[in-house]
């Protein structure tokens, strides 16, 4: 029978996918990293939001702009309150997805 590895003990830095010694991309290149990131997800957000659909009919018809984060934030709440279990936050988070695609979709039929 094994035994399991002692949760004290500092991790091997040779172990495969660790670098001994300093960050090997350092914080300026982090930076540029994330800038690029950051400007590809506008780009793509902004692609997105020009196509013809769910997400652009509800916003151009000013529906989704309150109703989307205010049930993610009732999730969020409700998740902390209910009991921990899978089936719990299952069923929270499956019902805030159920409204908040009925009311991306029926945007259009206001």
């Amino acid at each position: 029978m094994g035994t399991s590895p002692d949760p004290h003990r500092e991790p091997d830095p040779q172990a495969p996918g660790r670098h001994p010694g300093p960050d090997p991309l350092g914080p300026r290149l982090r930076d540029e990293i994330d800038d690029q990131v950051a400007e590809a997800f506008d780009a793509y957000m902004a692609d997105r939001l020009a196509e013809p659909g769910p997400l652009r009919t509800a916003l151009l018809s000013g529906r989704g702009a309150r109703v989307v984060p205010a049930t993610i934030a009732l999730g969020a709440l409700a998740t902390a309150l209910a009991p921990h279990t899978a089936a719990a936050v299952g069923w929270i988070w499956g019902a805030i997805a159920l409204v908040d695609i009925a009311w991306l979709r029926l945007g259009h039929r206001t």
